[in-house]
């Protein structure tokens, strides 16, 4: 085991159930990524990704072969994990649910939302990677298709959302709006005045939110950490962009059956 920092919510703590959001604090990584990295699709040096990810995974007193995340392409889709898949074994998707004990499974985010689930009387957990685009589309859905395939209960289902850019942080333009109107004139509610005419602040905790409950999933939250906001304690994209550096370090949050 580790005394890795990390972030927990009350809504997942659990009998059976052990979960995570860790932050950038407690890993190898150096430069712009300094701290816990844990992105193996980042330009980090890939033996600091592999012992950051070992850190995470002892976290949860397992091999990091058994630290389940997915090549995430901001998609709708979910797999279930059976085994262990290792870091060449990663299926392309964004969501991964489990009914076995020794795997956790983990979402990838550096400003995205990551979402925890967990049904603790069927003995399912799940992560997903959210972004606007997969948040849009159904990755939230998909996920929960999975944990019911796996025996889960819609009615029994806790979900968190992690760390991830927040609704000060998230300014878009008027054709972002329009993509999101276009799906649900009702979607207007997610979206507020930018500070000039051509810009939007986009609440996406919220819209996670709001589709979770939609899916049915009414036990739910966001802890409330903006990404973007808090460098000393997490990576962000938008951040990194806006200081002109050509990468960023990706945050995981996890979660396993104990």
């Amino acid at each position: 085991m580790t005394d890795l920092p990390v972030i927990t919510s009350p809504l997942l703590d659990l009998a059976g159930v052990k979960h995570a959001f860790f932050t950038r604090q407690g890993g190898v990584s150096t430069g712009i990524y300094e701290g816990l990295n844990v992105g193996i699709g980042s330009g980090d040096v890939p033996g600091d990704v592999s012992e950051n990810r070992r850190r995470a995974a002892a976290h949860f007193g397992v091999a990091p072969e058994a630290l389940d995340t997915c090549y995430q392409i901001h998609s709708a889709t979910a797999v279930i994990a059976e085994h262990p898949w290792g870091e060449d074994g990663r299926p392309q998707a964004d969501g991964v649910a489990t009914d076995r004990r020794g795997l956790v499974c983990g979402a990838l985010a550096a400003d995205c939302a990551p979402i925890l689930f967990a049904d603790p009387q069927a003995g399912v957990v799940a992560a997903a990677h959210a972004g606007w685009k997969g948040a849009l589309t159904g990755v939230v859905e998909a996920t929960l298709d999975q944990m019911l395939a796996l025996g889960a209960q819609r009615s029994n289902i806790v979900a968190v959302v992690g760390p991830c850019i927040g609704p000060a942080s998230y300014e878009v333009g008027l054709e972002f709006l329009d993509r999101f109107t276009a799906e649900d004139a009702a979607n207007a509610q997610f979206f507020s005045a930018g500070q000039t005419a051509d810009k939007q602040m986009f609440d996406l905790p919220a819209f996670v939110l709001h589709r979770l409950r939609q899916a049915g999933v009414e036990t739910c939250e966001w802890v409330g950490r903006d990404t973007c906001v808090e460098a000393e304690l997490f990576y962000s994209n938008r951040r990194a962009f806006k200081q002109g550096e050509p990468d960023f370090g990706r945050l995981l949050s996890a979660i396993a059956l104990v």
